[in-house]
């Protein structure tokens, strides 16, 4: 009993402390914690607030009427797209893009990582890095402006295709090319910017560990192997969670996709979001865009549960 008594006491007197080191600490750094309100407002007003708009999945929802919708439909709507073929091939399109551009582009994330942490020049580090940042803070309009020019049959290559003897290829009105450009494409623009993180993990790991590492004889690719990688390994495996919880989702996606597809091209680039898109803005029928775009964001949510728990279990790493 007395036992018990002192462990109430003792936690008591904890929470009592940590409350007065947070007013100490607020007093303090109070421009601080007003910067950090300015996020959480954003997250609040254009991120949980809406989330009530998602009751329309669930109810008739017609222009003009009331906000959440003035009948009662049920499962109506998510047993309509479920029937519905052509979200099935926006659904199945969203997969292969994703899928390929993951595959694609996460691995060389890495190595280009890797490689940059190996330039000694600093000057030329600088520069390689610079250049390759660039395209992430480009336009989405300008990006899709430069590939359009780039893939039409006047553009340079179909001028080089010509120069060898081929024929000319208008490659944006062709399905089988948009996967392709997508992805190239995607790569050229995330590349430099996504080495950032690596490169912070690695700059943190401890030279001391090289340096035994050499001692026992190991050499430059070795030491990559045996020490960089696994240091890094946590970092490596939260990012892979966050791309696995994007694979159903569009991310950045949906601009690109939007500005470079056409009706011809449907078939391969019509994806998730711009099939929303088409279906509630372009067609009026909100109530089933908003039950697709519920049921994408569920079964993100599933992907990443699933992705984290498997990351646990597997190298015991995860987001949460």
């Amino acid at each position: 009993m007395f036992k018990k008594t002192q462990k109430k006491q003792g936690t008591e007197l904890n929470s009592v402390t940590k409350a007065q080191n947070f007013k100490k600490y607020f007093r303090k750094y109070w421009q601080f914690y007003l910067l950090l309100l300015i996020p959480v407002l954003y997250y609040i007003i254009f991120r949980y607030i809406p989330m009530a708009g998602n009751i329309i999945a669930f109810r008739r929802y017609r222009a003009g009427g009331s906000l959440f919708g003035d009948k009662w439909s049920g499962l109506k709507y998510f047993k309509q797209f479920i029937g519905d073929r052509t979200f099935w091939r926006a659904f199945r399109n969203t997969l292969v893009l994703n899928i390929s551009y993951l595959v694609v582009r996460f691995p060389l994330t890495l190595i280009f990582a890797l490689l940059l942490n190996e330039i000694k020049a600093l000057w030329w580090k600088k520069f390689v890095q610079t250049v390759s940042y660039l395209p992430h803070f480009i336009s989405m309009v300008i990006v899709t402006g430069m590939i359009r020019e780039l893939v039409s049959t006047s553009g340079p290559l179909n001028q080089l295709i010509a120069h060898f003897g081929g024929e000319k290829v208008s490659f944006i009105a062709f399905p089988q090319y948009f996967n392709p450009i997508f992805v190239i494409s995607g790569v050229w623009q995330a590349l430099g910017w996504g080495t950032i993180l690596y490169l912070a993990a690695i700059a943190g790991i401890n030279p001391s560990l090289y340096e035994a590492a050499e001692v026992d004889g190991a050499n430059h690719f070795q030491r990559v192997w045996h020490v960089t990688i696994p240091c890094i390994l946590p970092t490596i495996t939260t990012l892979l969670i966050l791309d696995i919880g994007g694979l159903v989702g569009s991310g950045g996606a949906f601009e690109k996709v939007f500005l470079l597809y056409n009706p011809m091209t449907y078939e391969t680039a019509d994806i998730i979001s711009t099939f929303v898109f088409r279906m509630g803005l372009g067609s009026g029928n909100y109530s089933y865009a908003t039950a697709v775009g519920l049921f994408e964001a569920l079964l993100n949510l599933f992907l990443l549960t699933m992705a984290n728990k498997i990351s646990k279990k597997v190298s015991g790493t995860g987001l949460w």
